[in-house]
């Protein structure tokens, strides 16, 4: 069974740290979700961080 691992969402605008989230240790890449920034008031992308 694989597990799960804790990673941090940035935003690509502005580079601030808004979620937190966990996904599968096997996945291969980088986790890239559309989120709200609170910062920069809109949806921007956010990339996975450790």
């Amino acid at each position: 069974m694989a597990e799960r691992i804790a990673i941090t969402l940035v935003c690509s605008a502005c580079e601030s740290r808004n979620y937190k989230t966990s996904r599968k240790q096997g996945t291969q890449g980088q986790l890239e979700l559309r989120k709200f920034c609170a910062k920069c008031k809109k949806h921007t992308n956010h990339k996975e961080t450790k």
